[in-house]
C-alpha cells in the first residue's frame, strides 16, 4: 500500500502569527501536522510540499489596482468585472485593460471565487515564503530517515492568474504552463494507495486542490483522507470550507485526526 502526504501551503505567512495572512489556528496546525510526520515517518512513501509563490505584482495584491484617485484597493476588496467596467477600480497601467476585464469574465463564469484581494503575502525568496519550522524540520527529518527526496511544487508565479489549488491556476493561461494542469502530481496521487492532505487554507487552497482532483479521479475521492485538525479556514470564509467539506464527503473523502491517521 503506498501513503501520500500532500502539505498544501505550510508556510509562515499562513502558518505563523506573525505572517501577513496568519490563517487563525493555522500555527497548531502545524504543530499537529509536524507530530504526524515525525510519527508516521516510516509510512510515508511520497512527500509533496505545495508552496504559494507571488511577486508583489500579482493580479490578486494591491499593486495591481488603483480607483479613480490613486489609491490602492485595501487588503481583502473583493474586485469584480462591473466594477471595472463602471471604474471603480481599475489597473494601474491602462495597457492591462483588457487582459484583467477578459481575466474577472472568466473568473467569474467559473462561479468559484470573486477576485479578493489579499495583503501582499508569500513573496518569493522571502521570510513568508519559506515553510514554517516546525513543518520543515519534519519534513527533513522523514527524508534523512527514508533517503527520500519530498517534492516541492511552486504555484502562483504567473501574476495574471490567482493560483489557490496546486492542480491548476484559477483561469489557466495558455501561453503560461505553469498555470495549466499539473499532471505530474495528478499521476503521482492517482498512484498512490491512500493520499492524506494537510495544510492551509481550507476555504481556498486545500478546498480547489482537492476539488480539482474529482475529475482526474473519476469523482471517487476514496483513496483521500483529509486531517480535519491540520487545517483552517481564512476568516470570514468559514462557511466556504463547510461546503467543501460536505461536498467532498458525498464524493468519499474520508476525515481523520492527525492522531489517528495511520495509527
Amino acid at each position: 500500500m503506498k501513503n501520500l502526504l500532500l502539505l498544501v501551503d505550510p508556510q509562515n505567512d499562513f502558518c505563523d502569527p506573525g505572517g501577513a495572512l496568519f490563517v487563525p489556528g493555522a500555527d497548531e496546525d502545524a504543530r499537529r501536522t509536524a507530530a504526524m510526520i515525525h510519527r508516521i515517518s516510516s509510512s510515508i512513501d511520497d512527500l509533496v510540499v505545495t508552496l504559494d509563490c507571488h511577486h508583489v505584482l500579482d493580479v490578486a495584491h494591491p499593486l495591481m489596482w488603483t480607483d479613480a484617485r490613486g489609491n490602492p484597493p485595501p487588503p481583502f476588496t473583493t474586485i469584480t468585472l462591473e466594477d471595472l467596467k463602471k471604474g471603480a477600480w481599475k489597473p494601474i497601467r491602462e495597457a492591462w485593460g483588457d487582459r484583467l476585464r477578459r481575466y474577472l469574465a472568466d473568473l467569474e463564469s467559473f462561479c468559484r471565487y470573486r477576485l479578493t484581494i489579499w495583503p501582499e503575502h508569500c513573496l518569493v525568496g522571502g521570510w513568508g515564503f519559506g515553510i514554517v519550522p516546525c513543518v520543515f524540520e519534519a519534513v527533513t527529518k522523514w527524508e534523512r530517515e527514508n533517503a527520500e527526496t519530498a517534492t516541492i511544487i511552486l504555484k502562483g508565479e504567473s501574476p495574471w492568474t490567482e493560483h489557490y489549488s496546486a492542480v491548476k491556476a484559477e483561469v489557466p493561461d495558455p501561453e503560461d504552463p505553469r498555470t495549466g494542469i499539473n499532471r505530474a502530481l495528478v499521476e503521482r496521487i492517482r498512484s498512490a494507495d491512500c493520499v492524506a492532505v494537510a495544510g492551509e487554507a481550507l476555504s481556498h487552497c486545500v478546498a480547489n486542490t482537492i476539488r480539482d482532483l474529482v475529475e482526474p479521479l473519476g469523482g471517487d475521492l476514496s483513496r483521500l483522507v483529509l486531517i480535519r485538525d491540520a487545517t483552517s479556514s481564512v476568516p470570514g470564509f468559514e462557511a466556504l470550507g463547510q461546503a467543501f467539506l460536505e461536498e467532498m464527503a458525498a464524493l468519499g473523502m474520508r476525515l481523520e485526526s492527525s492522531t489517528a491517521f495511520l495509527s
